[in-house]
């Protein structure tokens, strides 16, 4: 029984690539062949989950995007995964007159309205291929689910529900409406594919209620429809317990600091860092090239390299939410590791090859071919462990390079600090000065996090940072924005919102550059994170827990399967929560979703396990986050 959102949706993809039947035995050893046709939206929610190989034991010998050049093959089925939208309606029509396939199974990612069928129907009319429309499928999967605890709604085309979207000065009230209905609608689709109901629970005021109200009554409409309902009575609700899961909807305008917080995980670096999207990360190699390399004319060529991080790779599994110390000890360890068997590999292969008939080879002969077979089946795994470790090590590499070229510890350290309240190694104006430390962009984060979270700061020390950070190249316009946000918060963040962190350094790095690391780690400090609670992890715990907090006493609820909907409902459930469903409109990031799956981890006991979702309308880095501020602030 598939139980994570991943995997529901991982299932709901396999029926349909057969034909919206279960798969059965049968159709595992012998798939009928098939071509599926995507857009954009569908090869973003494909590409995380499904290999090529997977498609192709599927059955899928082509798959193409529905907006190509793509000839007729009149004797196979297609599978159609695309969105509603008009564009795509248009094109499905033309491939019926233009008899392009023998059958269409169209599954669309979110519910298809009744208009849109009729032109369908029209379409196939006219075409006279009403007998090839076999079937068609609302799939309720417009979402992209990144992990087992992670989804996102929007990868491509995600500008139109960004946070500049969101926030801008001249949105118009239809536009608000739109981007809201595209969150909804996803949100939805999450439900659907989980088959429970959540209780909702929502800050007053801002996108995040609109989003709250709207997902209410669409799932109240749905549960009405008795006969329709997505959400059958007999679903088993939830896998641990009787209990439905809360579903916290924030908006990104809670916490600005952390979207722009130099981080120092591995996942949440390289995402900031190498920009990780959809699980690939690309690094630039150099490629090596005869004698002329060192001539100091030539810039060095470079080529992209795409490594994918799937769930299935022990490493990037055990480490993603490490610091990145640890994890650069982590894979120093498993390479040395590998090295060993390799070794025991080699000596065997030189055992065999002794020269002579005398008896020591023979006898040596019989010891070895037990382990020479054990050697020859364990081959494979061993060959998969050196691509692991390799990817690992060239992204870590590519990491430090980064780290070390830009400072990227230094501003860590100062940034929890600032969060913790403690007091600074060296003076804020002294960073923002050194032309050494960091990019421009790397400035304008320190000072913002600073204008959040440290000491209040009176207008004149802004203006004069501001000249300090034009001096540094720095484009400042971004700071504007959040001068004027921060005035019209009402959350002057109160100095507990980031309490509680604080970092020690710990002796450099003895252990690896003792044992002769591929690493050069001199001159990186080792810090380690003492963990504390980001204001998100804050919210979330309190209302799991049903603890008192100021910042969410006021919180809206909402039970869509209670009949009547009024405003003043109170929050019925005396007790905790087990599972939760943490949303962020206007982006989330890879440093929030880690600090929730360590709260997760740090509450749950054995016998009870706290199971908590983070999702966000998209992912974005600092540097995207900070395009979106600068945006705005050239725009006030």
């Amino acid at each position: 029984m598939a139980t994570s959102l991943q995997e529901r949706q991982i299932s709901a993809l396999k029926r349909m690539l057969n034909f919206n039947l279960p798969p059965t035995k049968a159709t595992n050893a012998e798939p009928q062949w098939k071509i599926l046709i995507y857009d954009r939206f569908g090869q973003d929610i494909i590409s995380p989950l499904l290999t090529v190989k997977e498609l192709r034991d599927f059955g899928v010998t082509l798959h193409v995007s529905l907006h190509s050049d793509r000839d007729p093959i009149p004797d196979v089925p297609a599978i159609y995964f695309v969105m509603p939208t008009d564009d795509n309606i248009q094109r499905i029509c033309r491939d019926f007159q233009n008899q392009l396939y023998e059958n269409y199974y169209l599954n669309f990612i979110s519910a298809v309205s009744r208009q849109k069928l009729e032109d369908l129907a029209n379409a196939a009319i006219q075409a006279n291929a009403v007998q090839q429309v076999s079937k068609v499928f609302d799939q309720n999967l417009n979402f992209i689910s990144l992990e087992n605890e992670l989804f996102t709604l929007r990868h491509q085309a995600r500008e139109s529900i960004s946070y500049y979207a969101i926030n801008k000065g001249d949105v118009k009230d239809t536009e608000m409406e739109a981007i809201m209905d595209t969150i909804v609608d996803s949100l939805f689709s999450v439900f659907v594919t989980l088959s429970v109901v959540p209780i909702i629970r929502c800050p007053r005021g801002n996108a995040a209620e609109m989003v709250a109200e709207k997902l209410d009554k669409k799932l109240r409409e749905n549960l009405r429809d008795a006969r329709n309902s997505l959400f059958s009575s007999d679903g088993v609700p939830g896998q641990f317990s009787f209990q439905r899961p809360l579903l916290v909807i924030l908006d990104r305008n809670l916490d600005l600091a952390t979207m722009l917080h130099h981080t120092w995980t591995y996942q949440a670096l390289g995402h900031d860092v190498l920009d990780l999207k959809l699980n690939r990360m690309e690094i630039e190699e150099i490629v090596d090239e005869g004698p002329s390399v060192n001539s100091p004319a030539r810039k060095p060529r470079t080529r992209k390299k795409t490594y994918d991080l799937s769930s299935k790779d022990k490493i990037w599994m055990s480490q993603k939410g490490h610091p990145f110390p640890e994890v650069a000890e982590a894979v120093q360890e498993e390479l040395n590791a590998y090295r060993q068997e390799e070794g025991e590999v080699k000596k065997l292969k030189a055992a065999l090859g002794l020269e002579g008939e005398d008896d020591t080879a023979i006898s040596m002969l019989s010891d070895n071919t037990a382990r020479l077979t054990s050697a020859v089946t364990s081959l494979p795994e061993l060959l998969e462990k050196k691509r692991q470790i390799d990817m690992h090590m060239n992204i870590a590499t590519a990491l430090l390079e980064q780290i070390k070229a830009r400072k990227l510890d230094t501003y860590f350290e100062t940034e929890e600090r600032m969060m913790s309240k403690a007091t600074l190694n060296k003076s804020l104006m002294d960073i923002i000065s050194d032309p050494e430390a960091g990019k421009p962009e790397d400035k304008i984060r320190l000072f913002i996090i600073a204008l959040i979270c440290g000491p209040p700061m009176t207008e004149a020390e802004i203006d004069q940072y501001c000249v300090a950070l034009q001096g540094a190249n720095c484009d400042i316009s971004s700071i504007q924005y959040v001068r004027r946000w921060k005035s019209y918060t009402k959350l002057q963040a109160p100095a507990s919102q980031y309490a509680g962190g604080g970092i020690s350094s710990t002796s450099m790095f003895s252990s690896l550059l003792s044992k002769g690391s591929q690493f050069v780690m001199e001159g990186v400090k080792n810090l380690v994170v003492k963990g504390h609670n980001l204001p998100t992890t804050r919210i979330v715990d309190a209302l799991m827990e049903l603890k008192s907090l100021p910042d969410a006493d006021d919180f809206r609820y909402f039970d869509p399967k209670l009949l009547r909907a009024d405003a003043s409902s109170v929050p019925r459930n005396k007790s905790p929560f087990q599972e939760a469903y943490v949303f962020m409109v206007g982006g989330g990031n890879y440093i929030e979703f880690q600090n929730l799956m360590d709260y997760a981890k740090s509450k749950g006991t054995p016998g009870m396990h706290k199971k908590i979702v983070y999702g966000c309308s998209d992912l974005v880095n600092a540097a995207q986050f900070l395009n979106q501020l600068s945006q705005l602030g050239q725009e006030m």
